[in-house]
């Protein structure tokens, strides 16, 4: 008998260290997800161009594709390298965000081009040509789960950064418990959005009542404004998120400026408007800098990867060993 009560005073004992760990790990996980807000928003401004022009049946199998890829990332990839690297080469974290942070540049500055200096429209429409429709959706899944990972890969950045110095565990359960939670509220947010215009029409078509008949035309004329309002801030997220991974690098490397000058702008600003906006006006000169630094640097790396790694890539992709032609029919 006594043993057996010995063992559940063990039992017990375990019990509430877990419970107190579930209580670390939701306030940590809290705590670490108020601080991502600025990342998450971004990610969910970027997602919707990614299934524009697709058929309505795909747009939600092509946002659940994302949505796993996005959520592979945190888990799988992201969570375990950053606790790694946390707590034994803390000093390669700010060169890998820079990194990620330069492709964001390049990306966001390349949409800025071609908007600019439109491409040929018959040779790009000839390549699309090329490819299936299934292969046209696998590439641009890929393409925003490559986006998705730098925005991840930020969110679990400043998510750890956020969390007190606990145990492993607190870490791993908190960086868990905001990758699922961001995944599914961005995800779930781009459904919506996506999918307003059918719930328009919907509303337009099969409502008795006038006013819900006009809201549902009202959605149905207004998501294509929102879907390219979206595009636009997508692209500014891009250059903003990753101007300022860089400036931060920079700073956290030693290099001071530009980071300084802005932070000083950005005071000299604010001290300028109404005490009650003083929050605001910073964060928009700041985002406004580091954007505008982020698209010249990503001008800058356009040449640099068209002309020399895009090149250099190809290279070494031609020099892998492909498939018999055969053994692929099979």
């Amino acid at each position: 008998m006594s043993g057996l009560l010995a063992l559940l005073d063990d039992v017990a004992a375990i019990a509430k260290v877990a419970a107190s760990s579930v209580d670390d790990i939701a306030a940590a996980a809290a705590e670490a997800g108020s601080k991502t807000a600025g990342v998450v928003i971004d990610d969910a401004a970027v997602t919707p161009k990614y299934v524009q022009g697709f058929h309505p049946k795909r747009e939600l199998p092509i946002i659940w594709k994302i949505a796993k890829g996005s959520l592979f990332n945190k888990l799988v990839l992201l969570l375990p390298a950053s606790l790694l690297l946390s707590n034994f080469a803390p000093f390669l974290i700010t060169p890998l965000l820079m990194l990620g942070g330069s492709y964001l540049c390049f990306e966001g500055a390349e949409k800025v081009y071609h908007a600019v200096f439109p491409h040929d429209e018959k040779e790009e429409t000839g390549e699309k040509a090329e490819q299936s429709a299934e292969e046209l959706e696998e590439e641009k899944v890929a393409g925003a789960v490559k986006t998705d990972f730098i925005l991840s890969a930020e969110i679990m950045a400043i998510a750890l950064s956020t969390i007190p110095e606990s145990s492993l565990l607190v870490e791993a359960g908190a960086l868990a418990l905001v990758g699922a939670a961001v995944t599914a509220g961005v995800y779930g947010a781009v459904a919506l959005i996506i999918k307003m215009d059918d719930v328009g029409l919907h509303l337009a078509s099969e409502s008795s009542v006038g006013a819900i008949r006009g809201l549902g035309r009202g959605l149905v004329k207004g998501m294509p404004i929102l879907l390219k309002v979206l595009s636009v801030v997508g692209t500014a997220a891009m250059l903003w998120v990753g101007g300022n991974i860089i400036v931060h690098g920079m700073h956290e490397l030693g290099v001071h400026h530009p980071y300084q000058d802005i932070h000083h702008l950005a005071e000299l600003a604010s001290g300028a408007g109404p005490a009650a906006l003083v929050g605001l006006i910073e964060w928009a000169v700041t985002a406004f800098c580091d954007g505008i630094l982020g698209l010249l640097y990503g001008l800058l790396l356009i040449p640099v990867v068209t002309k020399v790694l895009g090149p250099l890539f190809a290279k070494i992709k031609s020099l892998w060993p492909s498939k018999p032609a055969d053994a692929e029919q099979a």
